[in-house]
Protein backbone atom coordinates (compact mmCIF):
# COMPACT_ATOMS: atom_id res chain seq x y z
CA UNK A 1 0.00 0.00 0.00
CA UNK A 2 2.77 2.28 0.89
CA UNK A 3 3.66 2.72 -2.91
CA UNK A 4 0.46 3.02 -4.09
CA UNK A 5 0.14 6.12 -3.03
CA UNK A 6 1.04 9.70 -3.83
CA UNK A 7 0.50 11.27 -0.46
CA UNK A 8 1.52 9.02 2.56
CA UNK A 9 -0.05 10.09 6.08
CA UNK A 10 1.54 8.82 9.33
CA UNK A 11 1.09 9.75 12.84
CA UNK A 12 4.16 8.25 14.36
CA UNK A 13 7.73 8.73 12.78
CA UNK A 14 8.11 6.17 10.42
CA UNK A 15 10.41 2.90 11.15
CA UNK A 16 13.61 2.17 9.68
CA UNK A 17 11.40 -0.88 7.39
CA UNK A 18 8.86 2.13 6.43
CA UNK A 19 11.52 4.34 5.48
CA UNK A 20 12.14 0.87 2.74
CA UNK A 21 8.91 1.07 1.47
CA UNK A 22 8.70 4.60 0.78
CA UNK A 23 8.11 5.17 -3.19
CA UNK A 24 10.05 7.42 -5.70
CA UNK A 25 8.89 10.83 -5.17
CA UNK A 26 5.98 10.22 -2.64
CA UNK A 27 4.83 12.90 -0.34
CA UNK A 28 5.08 11.97 3.26
CA UNK A 29 3.36 13.58 5.76
CA UNK A 30 3.79 13.01 9.27
CA UNK A 31 5.84 13.66 12.74
CA UNK A 32 9.42 13.08 11.32
CA UNK A 33 11.29 14.30 14.66
CA UNK A 34 14.36 13.59 12.12
CA UNK A 35 17.02 14.82 14.81
CA UNK A 36 16.69 11.82 16.79
CA UNK A 37 16.76 9.65 13.78
CA UNK A 38 19.73 8.06 12.13
CA UNK A 39 21.41 9.30 9.25
CA UNK A 40 20.53 6.47 7.01
CA UNK A 41 16.50 7.11 7.37
CA UNK A 42 17.05 11.08 6.19
CA UNK A 43 19.34 9.56 3.42
CA UNK A 44 16.73 7.06 2.65
CA UNK A 45 14.52 10.33 1.49
CA UNK A 46 17.13 12.14 -0.12
CA UNK A 47 17.88 9.17 -2.13
CA UNK A 48 14.20 8.34 -2.46
CA UNK A 49 13.18 11.89 -3.47
CA UNK A 50 10.57 11.68 -0.54
CA UNK A 51 9.28 15.54 -0.26
CA UNK A 52 9.04 14.76 3.29
CA UNK A 53 6.94 17.23 5.60
CA UNK A 54 6.83 17.01 9.46
CA UNK A 55 4.27 17.80 11.18
CA UNK A 56 6.10 19.46 14.21
CA UNK A 57 7.51 21.96 12.13
CA UNK A 58 4.45 23.62 10.04
CA UNK A 59 3.09 26.88 11.26
CA UNK A 60 0.38 29.34 11.09
CA UNK A 61 0.52 32.85 10.25
CA UNK A 62 0.96 34.22 13.67
CA UNK A 63 3.76 31.25 14.14
CA UNK A 64 2.77 28.67 16.15
CA UNK A 65 2.53 25.00 15.65
CA UNK A 66 -0.72 24.21 14.88
CA UNK A 67 -0.73 20.26 14.33
CA UNK A 68 1.95 19.87 17.69
CA UNK A 69 0.03 22.31 19.25
CA UNK A 70 -2.82 20.42 19.19
CA UNK A 71 -0.84 16.96 20.52
CA UNK A 72 0.96 19.56 22.85
CA UNK A 73 -2.40 20.27 24.68
CA UNK A 74 -3.54 16.63 25.14
CA UNK A 75 0.15 15.83 26.38
CA UNK A 76 -0.13 18.80 29.19
CA UNK A 77 -3.48 17.27 30.67
CA UNK A 78 -2.36 13.60 30.63
CA UNK A 79 0.99 14.49 32.03
CA UNK A 80 -0.18 15.73 35.16
CA UNK A 81 -3.21 12.78 35.41
CA UNK A 82 -0.17 10.07 34.90
CA UNK A 83 1.84 11.55 37.46
CA UNK A 84 -1.24 11.65 40.33
CA UNK A 85 -1.24 7.63 39.18
CA UNK A 86 2.46 6.72 39.86
CA UNK A 87 2.27 9.22 43.04
CA UNK A 88 0.40 6.47 44.54
CA UNK A 89 1.42 3.74 46.42
CA UNK A 90 -0.20 0.86 44.26
CA UNK A 91 2.68 1.62 41.71
CA UNK A 92 5.52 1.55 44.16
CA UNK A 93 4.99 5.47 44.26
CA UNK A 94 5.35 7.65 47.21
CA UNK A 95 1.87 7.08 48.49
CA UNK A 96 0.90 10.92 47.76
CA UNK A 97 -1.82 12.85 46.63
CA UNK A 98 -0.80 15.12 44.00
CA UNK A 99 -2.95 17.88 45.24
CA UNK A 100 -4.20 19.05 48.99
CA UNK A 101 -5.86 18.62 51.94
CA UNK A 102 -6.11 21.07 55.29
CA UNK A 103 -3.01 20.90 57.45
CA UNK A 104 -1.01 18.97 54.80
CA UNK A 105 1.32 20.04 51.96
CA UNK A 106 0.52 19.38 48.63
CA UNK A 107 2.43 17.70 45.94
CA UNK A 108 5.43 19.35 44.60
CA UNK A 109 5.14 19.71 40.77
CA UNK A 110 8.31 21.00 38.68
CA UNK A 111 7.64 21.93 34.97
CA UNK A 112 10.45 22.63 32.72
CA UNK A 113 9.12 25.14 29.99
CA UNK A 114 6.61 27.22 29.53
CA UNK A 115 5.21 26.19 26.24
CA UNK A 116 1.95 24.80 25.43
CA UNK A 117 2.93 20.98 27.18
CA UNK A 118 3.55 23.36 30.11
CA UNK A 119 1.15 25.79 30.08
CA UNK A 120 -1.70 22.81 29.83
CA UNK A 121 0.43 21.14 32.52
CA UNK A 122 0.62 24.00 34.81
CA UNK A 123 -3.16 24.69 34.40
CA UNK A 124 -4.34 21.47 35.39
CA UNK A 125 -1.84 21.15 37.99
CA UNK A 126 -3.31 24.24 39.97
CA UNK A 127 -6.75 22.69 39.49
CA UNK A 128 -5.80 19.97 41.48
CA UNK A 129 -4.13 21.60 44.17
CA UNK A 130 -0.90 21.18 43.35
CA UNK A 131 1.91 23.55 44.16
CA UNK A 132 3.33 24.34 40.57
CA UNK A 133 6.95 25.53 39.93
CA UNK A 134 7.48 26.66 36.05
CA UNK A 135 11.04 27.40 34.59
CA UNK A 136 11.61 28.59 31.21
CA UNK A 137 14.55 31.01 29.88
CA UNK A 138 12.06 32.95 28.17
CA UNK A 139 11.02 36.19 30.55
CA UNK A 140 8.18 36.95 28.28
CA UNK A 141 6.71 33.04 28.55
CA UNK A 142 6.99 33.38 32.39
CA UNK A 143 5.46 36.57 32.61
CA UNK A 144 2.42 35.60 30.72
CA UNK A 145 2.20 32.59 33.20
CA UNK A 146 1.96 34.94 35.86
CA UNK A 147 -0.80 36.96 34.87
CA UNK A 148 -2.71 33.96 33.64
CA UNK A 149 -2.77 31.78 36.77
CA UNK A 150 -3.29 35.12 38.72
CA UNK A 151 0.08 34.04 40.37
CA UNK A 152 -0.88 30.64 41.45
CA UNK A 153 2.35 29.47 40.05
CA UNK A 154 5.85 29.97 40.52
CA UNK A 155 8.08 31.15 37.91
CA UNK A 156 11.95 30.60 37.66
CA UNK A 157 14.56 31.22 35.15
CA UNK A 158 15.74 28.20 33.81
CA UNK A 159 19.48 28.37 34.98
CA UNK A 160 21.28 25.06 35.92
CA UNK A 161 21.14 26.20 39.62
CA UNK A 162 17.58 26.87 39.65
CA UNK A 163 16.47 23.49 38.27
CA UNK A 164 18.63 21.66 40.48
CA UNK A 165 17.39 23.51 43.41
CA UNK A 166 13.77 22.67 41.96
CA UNK A 167 13.62 18.93 41.02
CA UNK A 168 15.80 17.81 44.35
CA UNK A 169 12.46 19.11 46.39
CA UNK A 170 9.83 18.04 43.91
CA UNK A 171 7.86 14.93 43.35
CA UNK A 172 6.54 15.57 40.04
CA UNK A 173 9.21 16.95 37.23
CA UNK A 174 7.76 16.99 33.94
CA UNK A 175 10.08 18.16 31.35
CA UNK A 176 8.44 20.25 28.64
CA UNK A 177 11.30 21.57 26.36
CA UNK A 178 10.98 21.72 22.62
CA UNK A 179 13.40 23.43 20.79
CA UNK A 180 11.97 23.70 16.91
CA UNK A 181 13.50 21.13 14.69
CA UNK A 182 16.48 20.63 17.05
CA UNK A 183 17.51 17.21 19.57
CA UNK A 184 15.84 18.32 23.19
CA UNK A 185 19.05 19.55 25.29
CA UNK A 186 19.54 17.85 28.53
CA UNK A 187 18.47 20.38 31.38
CA UNK A 188 18.08 18.02 33.68
CA UNK A 189 21.37 16.00 34.27
CA UNK A 190 22.01 12.33 36.31
CA UNK A 191 23.43 13.91 39.09
CA UNK A 192 20.07 16.27 39.60
CA UNK A 193 17.75 13.11 39.27
CA UNK A 194 20.35 11.27 42.00
CA UNK A 195 18.91 14.19 44.27
CA UNK A 196 15.38 13.49 44.25
CA UNK A 197 13.25 12.32 46.47
CA UNK A 198 12.81 8.10 46.58
CA UNK A 199 9.79 7.29 44.11
CA UNK A 200 9.40 10.74 43.05
CA UNK A 201 7.88 10.81 39.21
CA UNK A 202 9.38 12.39 35.99
CA UNK A 203 7.80 12.59 33.02
CA UNK A 204 10.00 14.03 29.39
CA UNK A 205 7.64 14.52 27.57
CA UNK A 206 10.47 15.81 25.36
CA UNK A 207 11.75 12.10 24.90
CA UNK A 208 10.42 12.41 21.18
CA UNK A 209 13.22 14.72 20.53
CA UNK A 210 15.71 13.16 22.58
CA UNK A 211 14.55 13.95 26.08
CA UNK A 212 15.59 16.79 28.17
CA UNK A 213 16.28 14.32 31.06
CA UNK A 214 19.46 13.26 31.20
CA UNK A 215 18.53 9.79 32.42
CA UNK A 216 15.43 9.21 29.91
CA UNK A 217 14.92 6.34 27.16
CA UNK A 218 12.31 5.91 24.91
CA UNK A 219 9.44 3.72 26.68
CA UNK A 220 6.11 2.16 25.31
CA UNK A 221 2.45 2.64 26.74
CA UNK A 222 2.52 -1.56 27.18
CA UNK A 223 5.50 -0.72 29.81
CA UNK A 224 5.75 2.77 30.22
CA UNK A 225 8.02 3.54 33.46
CA UNK A 226 11.49 2.67 34.59
CA UNK A 227 12.91 2.87 37.87
CA UNK A 228 16.55 4.94 37.46
CA UNK A 229 18.06 6.18 40.93
CA UNK A 230 14.96 5.57 43.27
CA UNK A 231 12.85 7.94 40.47
CA UNK A 232 10.34 6.73 38.44
CA UNK A 233 10.77 7.69 34.71
CA UNK A 234 7.91 8.21 32.21
CA UNK A 235 8.68 8.67 29.03
CA UNK A 236 6.24 7.42 26.22
CA UNK A 237 7.08 9.26 23.16
CA UNK A 238 3.44 9.36 22.53
CA UNK A 239 1.28 9.99 25.09
CA UNK A 240 -1.69 11.13 22.79
CA UNK A 241 -2.08 7.49 21.85
CA UNK A 242 -3.35 6.37 25.25
CA UNK A 243 -6.55 8.94 24.56
CA UNK A 244 -6.54 7.99 20.73
CA UNK A 245 -10.35 9.01 19.87
CA UNK A 246 -9.50 12.56 21.25
CA UNK A 247 -6.21 12.76 19.59
CA UNK A 248 -7.60 11.25 16.29
CA UNK A 249 -10.38 13.83 16.27
CA UNK A 250 -7.59 16.68 17.05
CA UNK A 251 -4.94 16.22 14.79
CA UNK A 252 -7.34 15.73 11.92
CA UNK A 253 -9.29 19.39 12.55
CA UNK A 254 -5.61 20.79 12.32
CA UNK A 255 -4.34 18.68 9.45
CA UNK A 256 -7.23 18.56 6.85
CA UNK A 257 -6.45 22.17 5.70
CA UNK A 258 -3.33 21.41 4.49
CA UNK A 259 -3.83 17.98 3.22
CA UNK A 260 -6.95 19.80 1.57
CA UNK A 261 -4.77 22.20 -0.07
CA UNK A 262 -2.40 19.79 -1.08
CA UNK A 263 -4.92 17.70 -3.13
CA UNK A 264 -6.97 20.40 -4.48
CA UNK A 265 -3.88 22.99 -6.04
CA UNK A 266 -0.83 19.99 -6.36
CA UNK A 267 2.33 19.79 -4.08
CA UNK A 268 4.02 22.47 -5.93
CA UNK A 269 1.23 25.37 -5.87
CA UNK A 270 0.72 24.66 -2.28
CA UNK A 271 4.10 24.98 -0.76
CA UNK A 272 4.42 28.17 -2.87
CA UNK A 273 1.20 29.79 -1.65
CA UNK A 274 1.80 28.72 2.03
CA UNK A 275 4.55 30.05 3.93
CA UNK A 276 3.96 27.65 7.14
CA UNK A 277 3.30 24.60 5.09
CA UNK A 278 7.08 25.13 3.55
CA UNK A 279 8.26 25.28 6.65
CA UNK A 280 7.18 22.28 7.40
CA UNK A 281 9.19 20.45 4.74
CA UNK A 282 12.69 18.77 5.73
CA UNK A 283 13.53 16.65 2.13
CA UNK A 284 12.73 17.64 -1.42
CA UNK A 285 13.45 16.67 -4.89
CA UNK A 286 16.90 14.65 -3.11
CA UNK A 287 17.63 18.09 -1.61
CA UNK A 288 17.70 18.49 2.33
CA UNK A 289 15.64 22.10 3.23
CA UNK A 290 16.11 21.85 6.50
CA UNK A 291 19.64 23.69 8.01
CA UNK A 292 19.35 22.26 11.22
CA UNK A 293 19.00 18.57 10.08
CA UNK A 294 21.73 18.94 7.46
CA UNK A 295 24.07 20.69 10.14
CA UNK A 296 23.57 18.01 12.34
CA UNK A 297 24.22 15.16 9.71
CA UNK A 298 26.78 16.84 7.45
CA UNK A 299 24.73 17.44 4.37
CA UNK A 300 23.73 20.35 1.84
CA UNK A 301 21.26 22.40 2.24
CA UNK A 302 19.30 24.32 -0.03
CA UNK A 303 16.33 26.48 0.21
CA UNK A 304 12.56 25.41 -0.70
CA UNK A 305 11.91 28.52 -2.35
CA UNK A 306 15.01 27.86 -4.58
CA UNK A 307 13.44 24.05 -5.76
CA UNK A 308 9.94 25.17 -6.45
CA UNK A 309 9.12 25.46 -10.16
CA UNK A 310 5.56 25.87 -9.99
CA UNK A 311 4.25 28.93 -11.83
CA UNK A 312 0.25 29.82 -11.62
CA UNK A 313 -2.20 28.69 -14.43
CA UNK A 314 -2.69 31.81 -16.76
CA UNK A 315 -6.18 33.77 -16.57
CA UNK A 316 -8.61 33.83 -18.99
CA UNK A 317 -9.41 37.24 -20.28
Amino acid sequence: MYNRSSLLLKVSPPTEKEYGLLAESQILFSFLHLPVAKKTSVESLLEKKVCAIGYELIEAEDGNLPILQVMSEIAGQMAIHIAAHYLQSGDDGRGVLLGRIPGIAPASVVIIGAGTVGRTAARVAIGSGAEVTVLDKDLSRLRELENIFHHQVATRVATRYNIARAVQFADVVIGAVLLKGERAPHLVTEDMVKTMKPRSVILDISIDQGGCVETSRPTTIENPVFLRHGVIHYCVPNIPASVARTATNGLTNALLPYVLEIADHGLEAALHQNRGLRQGVCTYDGSCTNPAIAKLFGLETRKISDLLFWMPEPQDI
